[in-house]
């Protein structure tokens, strides 16, 4: 079965939506899109209707991209107010053999009588198994014995965070097939075997929030929400300068850079202010202000992962569409030190950080179902012949496209 999912991260700037195929737990990018959004404060949906038309935008780009239509998803929801336990559950092996289908029943029994009536589940994520004396599987799968047990971490939101996300989903037709915190989604997208040993934190600056979350061994245990986020160097920028809100935000992500080190004092781009005076502006002295303002965001961050964990942290990997900024990752690890580091997407298709959230989601579900042995597509078997034959169009009328292009270069025509 060919695995094909989409991923859609629902944000106060942009909603960014990504269709991928996994294969042995790599991503092949089919199509993303990243569509401003609006009805969305502080990643709460405040105005539904706004919402849904933002929504409706993004799926119809990507729609138009891959020549199908969206009917199914997994998205992000709010983490405010998130609760977070330790679970356990037994349950009897029904073969003897321990199947994907028993490890579903181990984890259900788990959340039993563990989550309160104003609360709704977000995911149960295993720690370890255990089948009859031999604790600490991983993945017990084809393990034979009597019992097998699970210790898991539960988290859970107050019911509001998620019917409003499912209400703007349903609303655009899509059938939610499951729900996850965004920071479990930027995990995923930089999960590797040394992360999955280790305790970290992950930092993500969105436009008005930073959420801030530790990973112990791959599991999220602690998680932050820091309401500062992009939008503030906007309007550290529009009050230096005098500029309106649009222009200092397209000025920050098309001509400033993270650091003054990155930054030529030459460089000048001329603007009319709020009061219609003409302005020149070097690149120089703008990054200032940007770095400034960053490093205010790093080390508030900083103090938080020190506030949520004691121990040492063995890595912080910072992402967030403002991490696309020249000379970041210098920034960070002057802020958080050595061991931090700038998330570097280099999927095709993908290669920004704006879409690490939406990505990491395909790749989490793939994982999740693939513990439970379960095969899964969001797409049916003719959905996947036409999407594949639009894809192959498309490739086709790109290439002809080029050789047309290079053709006329060495002609003159």
């Amino acid at each position: 079965m060919r695995k094909i999912y989409t991923g859609i991260d629902i944000g106060s700037d942009s909603i960014k939506i990504v269709v991928g195929e996994m294969n042995n737990a790599k991503m092949h990018v089919l199509a993303s899109t990243s569509v401003r959004s609006a009805g969305i404060r502080k990643g709460i949906i405040v105005d539904e209707n706004l919402a849904i038309d933002s929504l409706k935008l993004a799926l119809d780009d990507i729609e138009s991209n891959i020549g199908i239509r969206i009917k199914k998803a997994i998205t992000t929801v709010p983490s405010n107010n998130r609760e977070f336990s330790v679970v356990s559950a037994s349950t009897p092996i029904e073969d003897e053999e321990v199947t994907g289908e028993d490890i579903v029943s181990v984890l259900h029994e788990a959340t039993v009588d563990k989550i309160d009536s104003g609360e709704e589940l977000v995911s149960i994520i295993p720690i370890t198994f255990s089948v009859d004396d031999t604790e600490n599987l991983i993945d017990p799968k084809g393990r034979k014995g009597q019992y097998l047990g699970v210790k898991a971490v539960l988290s859970t939101v107050p019911k509001i965070n998620i019917y409003k996300v499912m209400n703007v989903l349903n609303s655009c037709d899509i059938e939610v097939i499951d729900i996850v915190f965004g920071s479990i989604g930027d995990y995923y997208e930089v999960k590797s075997k040394q992360t999955d040993k280790s305790l970290g934190a992950i930092i993500n600056i969105g436009s008005e929030t930073m959420n801030v979350s530790i990973f112990n061994k791959g599991i999220l245990i602690k998680n932050s929400i820091i309401e500062l986020g992009s939008k503030n160097i906007d309007k550290d920028i529009s009050y230096v300068y005098g500029l309106d809100s649009a222009t200092s935000r397209n000025l920050k992500e098309n001509f400033a850079a993270s650091s003054r080190r990155y930054a030529d004092v030459n460089d000048v781009i001329e603007l009319e202010t709020k009061d219609n005076k003409k302005i020149v502006i070097n690149k120089y002295e703008l990054s200032e202000v940007v770095e400034a303002r960053l490093v205010e965001l790093l080390k508030l961050a900083k103090k938080e992962i020190n506030h949520l964990k004691k121990r040492k942290i063995s890595y912080i990997i910072v992402t967030g569409g403002i991490t696309e900024l020249a000379g970041f990752n210098y920034v960070v690890e002057n802020t958080l030190g050595i061991n931090a580091s700038n998330m570097n997407i280099t999927t095709m298709g993908i290669r920004d950080n704006k879409y690490s959230t939406s990505a990491g989601l395909i790749k989490y579900l793939d994982s999740k179902l693939e513990i439970r042995d379960n095969e899964y597509s969001m797409f049916d078997n003719a959905q996947i012949h036409e999407l594949m034959n639009n894809k192959k169009s498309i490739l086709k009328t790109n290439n002809e496209t080029l050789v047309g292009k290079v053709f006329g270069y060495f002609t003159g025509n």
